[in-house]
């Protein structure tokens, strides 16, 4: 790309984009983030002082039962949430960038159905498969959802439009649903699903923040890599042509980046949707329209829903337990239905 379409590129982003607010959001939501992950492990069935939690972490007892708890279920479990929420709302925001889509979101084009379908098969006819193996079939389960409503949504005439992807998006992610509820009820694997249908972080155990952590941030760094990219790519195919952007490339990075983050995500907590619907959009009002902030604030916004809901769910009917899609779905939907109604007016 030239000198000059670097700065007419430059001069159109920053007209609307707020680094000062993003620097602001980004450093204030990581030390948030860090309080409510501290609170989100002293809350549950059984309270334990942030005090506790602080001697767990730095001066762990093994034959301390509160520090057992701490270290084997709080701390995986938050972190997950943290993690989860981040790759999500990334995801999310990606695809809004790529396809100019306000809709777009990993749960409302496939991704998550399909993820959850290549779980029930694995459920069903490869009970021995180890985690990784289990998050490497989420991939491709997502990847062929993609693919199917992308190839949909490009049949039509006038090719693939916004409206057309989420149509498509929910009438694969409908199909692959009803396969994966069908599996579950002729192999009576309903007990395993369970978990994917409710979508939650409990009961996450270290093995699987280990193998899911790398993947996640690495789909991270690699999505703040191409923000700019995505920036360009979001004011239409013909304007980033026009600045000698290479937008196939740019696609198939793209992609890559949200398998890698929706796969491993809904792998580890099953089909939670909306926070890559809500939080781009949330991010996008607070800071502009510059991926380079929309991506990074994104992350943390997402990690700081995903955190809280969790512990809203623990704390909502104690000592029960609501699952955290139900608690997220209860600001995403009335969200989609108004970004419906505002786009048919538009």
């Amino acid at each position: 790309m030239s000198s000059k379409s670097q700065s007419n590129e430059q001069q159109a982003v920053q007209l609307r984009a707020r680094p000062l607010a993003a620097t602001v959001i980004f450093f204030g939501g990581i030390a948030v983030l860090l309080f409510l992950l501290a609170l989100s492990i002293s809350v549950g069935a059984a309270n334990i002082k942030l005090s506790t939690v602080w001697e767990s972490v730095f001066r762990f007892d093994g034959e301390n039962v509160q520090h057992l708890i701490i270290n084997e279920l709080r701390i995986p479990r938050a972190l997950a949430g943290a993690l989860v929420g981040a790759a999500f709302a990334v995801a999310g925001a990606v695809m809004q960038g790529m396809t100019r889509n306000p809709l777009a979101d990993s749960s409302l084009v496939g991704l998550n159905a399909g993820a959850g379908l290549m779980l029930a098969i694995c459920f069903a006819f490869l009970p021995g498969l180890s985690y990784l193996e289990l998050m490497f079939m989420c991939f491709a389960g997502a990847a062929v959802a993609l693919g199917i409503v992308y190839g949909i949504g490009s049949l039509a005439k006038g090719g693939l439009t916004p409206v057309r992807l989420t149509l498509a998006g929910a009438a694969v992610g409908a199909l692959l649903l009803a396969i994966t509820e069908g599996i579950a009820i002729y192999y009576r694997i309903g007990q395993d699903m369970a978990f994917w249908y409710a979508g939650g972080v409990a009961g996450t155990k270290w093995v699987q923040i280990k193998i899911i952590a790398p993947w996640i941030i690495g789909g991270l760094l690699g999505a703040i890599a191409i923000s700019r990219q995505i920036t360009v790519l979001s004011m239409g195919d013909e304007v980033a042509q026009g600045l000698g952007q290479r937008t196939g490339w740019v696609k198939a990075l793209s992609i890559i980046i949200v398998l890698l983050l929706a796969g491993a995500a809904v792998s580890a907590v099953g089909a939670v949707g909306f926070v890559g619907l809500v939080i781009p959009h949330v991010a996008r009002i607070l800071v502009g329209v510059d991926y380079r902030f929309i991506i990074p604030c994104s992350a943390i916004l997402g990690g700081l829903l995903m955190v809280v809901a969790d512990i809203g769910a623990r704390m909502i009917n104690p000592p029960e337990e609501l699952p955290v899609g139900a608690i997220i779905a209860l600001i995403g939907v009335p969200y989609f239905l108004y970004l419906v109604t505002k786009m048919r007016r538009e």
